[in-house]
């Protein structure tokens, strides 16, 4: 039997999640009324059951975000909303707080969020046994990581990112944003201080780089290493987005879905998708055409890779370069395409004081270019005055609008292929057979006085049963064994019309959801000491980690503040000097010295590197934070 993969596409709203859908999604992930990590995409459990009822007629699954730490008073409440959500057809929880194994809840499946922080094949086993039916992985693991974690766990369903935004720290184990403004991106309110620029200050207070946007990474582009990701035990491939638009998710969902299907088409016996039907967009997606900072494909060849992966001149997308500048003129931009623009595109240019400034292309005459607005895409998009740029600015593609019109104008439609048989019982009857992709079979029988023919009726036939346009069905063969008979388009139609009825009811009396695993009572957390890194926000967390071993248990920073003068508040793999060609390791006499320390407005971070384990920290002050 093949194995089954997904691609797994996020969804802001319930309109999003069937746009998703019908370019090829075979599943999607989505924000309930509260606890997900994304508070702006928050989704009432009436559009969330909207989702699901189109889900369901391709075999597509709903999952629903709720990756953040609840608070004691709140657990009542999660309960109450993950019976809702069971009650509502979604197919499993994407969770992080331990609590949800102590609440009374339905079946319903778990998966382990990235937020769980699955670095070792060791905590991979023991939330499989603690009842996980899936474990999303960190994005910083490599290939040979994701392997060892499938040789441990091969009966746990692995997920993993291939596309999107990164965070500069490990998922779930970042309390910068907390310690410096309050809001704790565990709990859905990341501040993005990461997407910060920041001065590199060494211990006398002299600046090494100036207001770069040192922490800020580029986009994960993983399109050409899925059938590695695959091969090292991934089944389901993961594009980050909750918070995009819907020509980001038909684009990227698109460009994704080809990928897929090419894939399962080269290894028909290997791999299978999990859902049914195929999708064939209208228009040729393009992955560099969607928001990115720049793509890279992170650590997945290596914990020391040699190929950048920040964008430290800007945490926007700046987008294609398209040209320079020969001259401004009255407002008028003389310059030198090497692209073909559009009236409404977007173009970015980076001005005197090195920030990413952006204006709308009101048209084009020839190499003349009219500016409509320029927007400083870094204070806020404040409109600005006349683009002040000089000869050889470069300038910058961000938005294509010729792209974008086409996709979302085009038409897309997802259909599931089936087969028709239609042949004669007796003289008095005629019966349909339908098969659908996925082996479901029915059979329709109609009354019908079958007569001799005038003249061939078979095309005739055909062009009838093939009228599925009302349907998810596409016919994709007919075994019509009536020969030179007649029947009539009426009779035709009305056994066309009831075959795929009851094939639609076959398919939904087929659909299974996914149940919870069985929490093994013995089983033994890794360690018996958890810090606030661990996240334990309420009482039932530290119940389920105590009922497994842990003895010393310190609360989540977002309820007790006590760590210490300095906190560690992120661990990252990315690392600072090794991305800036300094690296102990590799640049003998290039080293700067150290200790170094990031600094924007009041918010300074020590850097703290482990050469060793290549891992570099940054550490707060938490008495000289705001």
């Amino acid at each position: 039997m093949p194995t089954e993969i997904e691609l797994l596409a996020p969804a802001r709203d319930a309109d999003i999640a069937i746009d998703a859908i019908n370019h090829g999604a075979d599943a999607v992930y989505m924000g309930g009324p509260s606890h997900g990590a994304r508070s702006a995409a928050i989704n009432a459990v009436s559009d969330i059951a909207r989702a699901v009822e189109a889900a369901r007629q391709f075999d597509v699954r709903i999952y629903v975000t709720l990756n953040t730490l609840a608070y004691d008073n709140e657990l009542r409440r999660v309960e109450h909303l993950v019976n809702e959500l069971y009650r509502a057809g979604v197919d499993a929880l994407i969770v992080q707080d331990m609590s949800l194994l102590r609440l009374d809840i339905p079946p319903i499946a778990l998966h382990a969020s990235t937020q769980c922080d699955i670095r070792t094949p060791a905590k991979a086993r023991f939330l499989a046994d603690a009842g996980f039916t899936r474990l999303v992985l960190p994005r910083e693991l490599t290939l040979d990581e994701i392997s060892a974690v499938h040789s441990t766990v091969p009966d746990v369903d692995l997920e993993a990112f291939i596309h999107g935004a990164l965070c500069v720290c490990y998922s779930g184990d970042c309390q910068a944003s907390f310690v410096t403004t309050g809001r704790s991106a565990n709990r859905g309110e990341c501040a993005q201080v990461c997407r910060l620029p920041y001065d590199l200050v060494d211990a006398s207070g002299r600046v090494i780089v100036r207001k770069k946007h040192l922490l800020s990474l580029r986009d994960m582009n993983r399109a050409d290493e899925i059938a590695s990701m695959l091969d090292a035990g991934v089944m389901s491939l993961k594009i980050e987005g909750r918070l995009k638009d819907a020509l980001y998710v038909r684009n990227t969902v698109a460009a994704y879905n080809r990928i897929l299907d090419d894939i399962v088409a080269a290894n028909p016996a290997k791999y299978m998708r999990s859902s049914s039907g195929r999708s064939v967009a209208g228009f040729t997606p393009d992955l560099s055409k969607g928001f990115n900072r720049g793509f890279t494909s992170y650590f997945l060849h290596g914990q020391r890779p040699s190929s950048p992966m920040s964008s430290p001149d800007t945490p926007k997308m700046r987008g294609e370069r398209v040209g320079k500048v020969i001259s401004v003129n009255n407002g008028k931009i003389k310059a030198d395409i090497t692209h073909p623009l559009n009236n409404g595109d977007g173009l970015t240019f980076f001005n005197r004081d090195g920030m990413l400034v952006g204006f709308r292309l009101n048209r084009v005459e020839g190499n003349i270019l009219f500016p409509a607005t320029q927007r400083d895409s870094e204070h806020g998009g404040a409109a600005m005055a006349a683009p002040y740029m000089s000869p050889g600015t470069v300038l910058y593609r961000n938005r294509d609008k010729a792209h974008d019109d086409t996709v979302e104008r085009a038409v897309t439609r997802r259909t599931i292929d089936i087969d028709m048989a239609l042949r004669p019982i007796d003289n008095e009857r005629v019966a349909l057979d339908i098969t659908d992709d996925r082996g479901n079979a029915v059979t329709t029988v109609i009354d019908a006085e079958i007569s001799p023919a005038q003249r061939p009726q078979r095309q005739e036939r055909l062009k009838t049963l093939s009228k599925l346009g009302a349907t998810v069905y596409t016919l994709r063969n007919l075994d019509d064994r009536l020969g030179d008979r007649f029947i009539p388009a009426s009779l035709l139609t009305s056994l066309r019309r009831k075959g795929t009825e009851l094939l639609d009811s076959a398919r939904r009396a087929r659909l299974t959801r996914e149940k919870r695993g069985v929490e093994k009572k013995d089983s033994i957390y890794p360690t018996d000491t958890l810090t606030y890194h661990d996240n334990i926000a309420n009482h039932l967390a530290e119940r389920f980690y105590r009922d497994h071993g842990v003895t010393d248990i310190q609360p989540a920073i977002e309820t007790s503040r006590n760590t210490g003068a300095e906190t560690v508040v992120m661990t990252t793999r990315y690392c600072l000097r090794r991305e800036s060609g300094r690296c102990l390791l590799t640049s003998a006499g290039r080293q700067w010295p150290t200790p170094l320390f990031l600094v924007s407005g009041r918010k300074r971070f020590r850097l703290d590197f482990n050469c060793k384990e290549c891992r570099m920290r940054l550490i707060a002050n938490t008495d000289n934070q705001s």
